[in-house]
């Protein structure tokens, strides 16, 4: 089976960290944790969009039940805490939370243990 097939709803909370120029992606940076973000809001959307359809369901972990997908171009990048550097993404995941309120993130592979 793949796509998640039950109404889920956006948690607008975690947008901001996932999108480039953002003060919240700044604060991350600034505690010494990696900022993973999207090109942008529309490619954030497609990405959840396509993730819904045909992602494929990666496990339970750390309360949140997570579905990913692998794309061929890259749909984000990681920006290093330590020098700036960034990584291009070419993994998203849905993290969904017990009352269905998801966030897509990008990311370099699934979530592990």
């Amino acid at each position: 089976m793949s796509g998640i097939e039950r109404q889920i709803t956006l948690d607008t909370r975690h947008i901001a960290k996932h999108l480039p120029d953002t003060p919240q992606v700044q604060r991350l940076l600034r505690r010494g944790r990696a900022a993973h973000i999207f090109k942008n809001a529309a490619t954030m959307e497609s990405v959840a969009e396509a993730i819904k359809a045909r992602g494929e369901f990666t496990g339970n972990i750390r309360g949140y039940e997570r579905y990913g997908l692998f794309f061929t171009e890259a749909i984000g990048y990681r920006i290093s805490p330590n020098d700036g550097s960034s990584t291009p993404l070419f993994y998203g995941e849905v993290k969904i939370d017990a009352e269905n309120r998801y966030h897509v993130i990008p990311r370099t592979r699934p979530s592990q243990d």
